[in-house]
């Protein structure tokens, strides 16, 4: 094969992201991976392979990607953000963003559940962990996937943030935003997370409840003395529709959390209301987010994206 022809089979598989250098019997090629995920690029690499046969050589490479981490974290359980961190990834995918979720809620992950993706064990590639595919679109990485069903995680705080940097650090392949599902609190998790990691901004949630926005007042504290910006407040079970006979009842309280953000002067990004469907759908794995219709979690994918693209903060 001389080098017209090779350049005319490699272009045939991989196009312009190929260069072709023939030096008498042997063919040498370099593929440029940027933006593949691990699949894609070991497809295209097999096919270039196959097209210059058992004389040539391939070297792979791609350009370090930038990735923004945005942390969505809460003072206390309980407070429905494994819910809202599913549903803000799907939305901030329709916003146009390249979105991965880490279901970092190390001793509570849920996120295979609430994403259809249970049962769905992650595979690994010269030992680095390789996203689950979602039906959403959003890969995503839990440890719920990696341990048995029901079955409790009793590690202390080295182990665990040990296991968030296997999650964090795992091929993302073309993703540019990952969404991190946080443990309640502030201890050793988060700590890591923010010290090694350094997310671009934080998602705080909270119940309008008094008591919860106590513990939320704390999380805001926490990533304030480390620097990472707010991205804004979401107030989660925020009113209660009657099915029945529509009257809205509060029974957490109603606009705790819109107070608590102007009283510390960070953005309210929005409500998320207290309903069945809500309910029913995650249990089911069917984010609303993904719905054509949904009207309460893409506007606050859509606030996030805006906030991403004009105040931005790092990537790693």
């Amino acid at each position: 094969m001389d080098e017209k022809e090779a350049k005319q089979a490699v272009a045939a598989v991989a196009g312009e992201r190929a260069s072709v250098r023939v030096e008498g019997d042997r063919i040498g090629v370099v593929l440029d991976a940027t933006g593949l995920d691990a699949k894609a690029r070991d497809a295209m690499e097999a096919a270039v392979r196959m097209a210059i046969g058992p004389n040539g050589r391939v070297v792979v490479t791609a350009e370090r990607a930038t990735r923004r981490l945005i942390a969505v974290a809460s003072g206390k359980g309980g407070v429905g953000k494994s819910t809202v961190s599913a549903n803000l990834a799907i939305a901030l995918r329709h916003a146009g963003r390249r979105v991965g979720l880490v279901d970092a809620d190390i001793y509570g992950p849920s996120q295979p559940r609430l994403m259809a993706a249970e049962g769905e064990r992650p595979q690994s590639k010269d030992k680095v962990l390789l996203p689950v595919p979602t039906p959403y679109g959003v890969p995503m990485l839990s440890m719920g996937q990696l341990i048995e069903p029901g079955k409790a995680i009793a590690w202390r705080g080295p182990m665990a943030a040990g296991a968030l940097g296997q999650l964090v650090e795992a091929d993302w392949g073309a993703t540019d935003t990952l969404v991190l599902d946080l443990p309640p609190g502030t201890g050793d998790v988060q700590l890591t997370m923010i010290q090694k990691y350094r997310p671009a901004g934080a998602v705080i949630v909270s119940t309008p409840q008094d008591l919860a926005l106590i513990d939320a007042r704390r999380a805001i504290d926490l990533f304030g003395k480390a620097g990472i910006p707010i991205i804004g407040l979401i107030e989660n079970m925020a009113g209660y529709v009657c099915p029945h006979c529509g009257e809205v009842s509060d029974p957490f309280g109603c606009g705790g959390a819109e107070a608590a953000a102007a009283e510390l002067g960070v953005p309210f990004l929005g409500r998320v209301p207290l309903t069945i469907d809500i309910r029913t759908a995650s249990d089911a794995g069917e984010p609303p987010a993904a719905r054509p219709d949904d009207t309460v979690f893409r506007p606050l994918g859509e606030a996030v994206a805006r906030w991403l693209e004009t105040s931005g903060g790092g990537g790693r």
